[in-house]
């Protein structure tokens, strides 16, 4: 399979949702005109329209005159003809895929639009109007739903190639526009708020899918089209190799005191030597037999026995309900084992690295399941025949892992991500079969089922100190921290740091997730054009819908049972979280010798194949990455 059909088949998949929004959206619309036209607070809309009626005045006027404009549909077809015909003339190198990207979501947008309005009938609002009413529904409102597609697609664009601060600034001033359409439509009495509500939510759902159809599912990279590549410093040149280094042993100290930062040595240097023992070369292959079919099991098979694994050296074990890693303890308990091939997804591979963290065999991820957020995160082709070879002739790296338990949770062990709210529910309710034809978009039809699902109260303990009492929709605790197309939940997040990241969130409303969404996505545009991370992100960010930490060990209590998740799998709902950091304590199988934990690509990019390497190397060589130290005066959560 290659990765431009890949790329396709996932861009199809995820067009798909357009449909699929647009029943929604129109859903929505008979709720609001229908049961839900009497109850606060729709019932007070038509006083907010009739207020503002009565307090026109000559300036505010003017200026809703010009952004009503700004936002019909001639300005709107010409000012998209023009960015698309500067994107795709002004650059030596013309950006069909961010054209492509911008004409799509107006138009998608449109469509959509055109589909609820016939589904949806609603009257003006019953006060003058400054415009002519057109003669489509009142909901949604079309103006403020292609300028969100427009301006909203420019300032993704944006994102992505411009530093520093004038990206803040343009970003900004390019998101403020559609709400100052919203507040002029509502304003010249052309639509009652739910109407521009409803237009910035079509608009955003459609540039979601529209970024993840065609800037996230680049053949060959994950970035938009034209902008470096992840794996490419912003000089162009090659990325630093990881450091061959281990970190000496710590002592018996509670972390997070004194006695404990003092303790702690430097890391020291120690040379590279072989991945395989000496003896048999004997593999453990665990697959999924659902997520890895028999077509990729064969090929699997056959990349093994090219690269000095027999088939009488070869055994394989199937995963089950029962037994999610498989027979794996059982088959590496029997014998010597040179290397742990795992063909499935996150979940997989979490049970497999319950099993082999701190036994030093290597692991080989095939990635074959529905996230693959690790692999993702680690850079890891998408393809799996591809993912395999090059960590056959890669090198074995020593990544952290988290260790956790709680009430009703035996320990266990966690390679990406641990969380509880608001992303477990979304986890626990997503449709199997969804998730079997769609991929990953089916967690964002679950995850629209608990957007209005309550706060929950809980107290976040780091590394032994006083505990911090809050209030979030969801807590993440992170090893890595980019979610799909590179969307980094946790811009600090490093497998190799000896630390654990949380992340907060606590959206209020309907701005309080427009602003934690944009945030996230100005993060993603920075890593995407290729700058190196900052230091540490501040505490809060959003205007507080985010709330970051940073320890060696987090402890979580909840004043109700909360849903929890592990690395995509759903767990049974309870009151407690504790999660240590276990440095080091993973060997696994990556391309090369590029740094990890920087996960701005998904999929395709990955490392580039050592073409030069003869096939009957097999294993691969091994290095040991650097402890990420802690700088004095630094508190446990991670502030200065």
């Amino acid at each position: 399979m290659s990765y431009a059909h890949s790329a396709g088949t996932r861009s199809g998949r995820l067009l798909l949702l357009l449909p699929l929004q647009a029943v929604s959206l129109a859903g929505l619309g008979l709720l609001v005109t229908g049961p839900l036209a009497g109850r606060w607070p729709l019932s007070a809309e038509d006083g907010v329209n009739r207020a503002l009626a009565d307090r026109r005045e000559a300036v505010a006027t003017a200026l809703s005159d010009g952004m009503s404009l700004l936002a019909g549909t001639e300005s709107i077809v010409a000012l998209t003809l023009v960015a698309v015909l500067a994107l795709l003339l002004v650059p030596r190198i013309a950006r069909w895929r961010e054209a492509a990207f911008l004409a799509g979501a107006v138009a998608a947008q449109s469509a959509v639009f055109l589909l609820v309005t016939l589904l949806v009938g609603r009257a003006r609002p019953d006060v003058p109007h400054l415009d002519a009413a057109p003669p489509t529904s009142s909901f949604p409102s079309g103006h403020v739903g292609a300028s969100t597609a427009l301006f909203g697609g420019l300032a993704v664009l944006a994102a992505g190639r411009l530093r520093g601060g004038r990206r803040g600034l343009v970003v900004g001033m390019l998101l403020l526009v559609p709400l100052a359409v919203a507040a002029s439509r509502v304003y010249r009495g052309m639509h009652h708020p739910s109407d521009v509500v409803a237009g910035l939510l079509n608009g955003v759902c459609t540039l979601l899918v529209m970024t993840y159809a065609l800037l996230r599912s680049a053949p060959g990279g994950s970035t938009p089209a034209g902008l470096p590549a992840p794996r490419t410093r912003p000089d162009g040149a090659a990325p630093d190799p990881m450091p061959d280094v281990t970190p000496e042993p710590t002592p018996n100290i509670p972390p997070g005191t004194a006695a404990h930062a003092a303790a702690v040595p430097a890391v020291r240097a120690v040379p590279m030597v072989p991945a395989v023992p000496a003896g048999p070369r004997r593999a453990v292959v665990v697959r999924h037999p659902h997520a890895c079919g028999d077509g990729t099991a064969a090929r699997v098979r056959a990349l093994l026995q090219r690269h000095g694994y027999p088939d009488t050296e070869q055994t394989w074990t199937a995963t089950t309900a029962a037994e999610p890693a498989g027979a794996l303890a059982a088959r590496v308990a029997e014998a010597d084992t040179a290397l742990v091939v795992v063909c499935g997804g996150d979940g997989t591979v979490r049970a497999c690295a319950d099993v082999l963290s701190g036994s030093g065999i290597p692991l080989a991820i095939v990635p074959c399941g529905t996230g693959n957020l690790l692999a993702r995160n680690l850079r890891l082709p998408s393809d799996p025949d591809t993912a395999l070879r090059a960590a056959l002739t890669g090198t074995a790296v020593g990544l952290d892992v988290g260790r956790i338990h709680g009430d009703g949770l035996a320990p266990t062990r966690f390679t990406v991500m641990a969380g509880a709210g608001f992303d477990a529910a979304m986890v626990r309710d997503a449709s199997a079969r969804l998730k079997q034809s769609l991929g990953w978009p089916a967690y964002v039809l679950s995850a629209l089922r608990h957007l209005g699902d309550p706060r929950m109260r809980l107290s976040v303990r780091l590394d032994g100190a006083a505990p911090l009492e809050r209030r979030a929709r969801m807590v993440v605790i992170g090893n890595v921290g980019s979610l799909q197309g590179g969307l980094p939940l946790l811009p600090d997040a490093r497998p190799d740091s000896g630390r654990l990241e949380v992340v907060l969130l606590d959206p209020r409303g309907v701005a309080g997730w427009l602003a934690a969404a944009g945030h996230l996505l100005a993060r993603s545009g920075s890593r995407a054009s290729g700058q190196r991370p900052g230091a540490r992100p501040d505490r809060r960010a959003a205007g507080g819908a985010l709330e970051y930490f940073s320890a060696e060990r987090i402890e979580l209590r909840f004043a109700r049972p909360q849903p929890r998740e592990l690395d995509g799998d759903a767990f049974a709902s309870g009151t407690r979280l504790t999660a240590h950091v276990e440095p080091g304590a993973l060997r696994v199988c990556l391309p090369g010798r590029a740094p990890v934990g920087q996960a701005g690509a998904t999929g395709a990019t990955g490392a580039p194949e050592q073409t030069g390497a003869p096939e009957q190397t097999g294993a691969p060589e091994e290095t040991q990455p650097a402890a990420r130290a802690t700088a004095p005066g630094t508190r446990p959560d991670g502030v200065h």
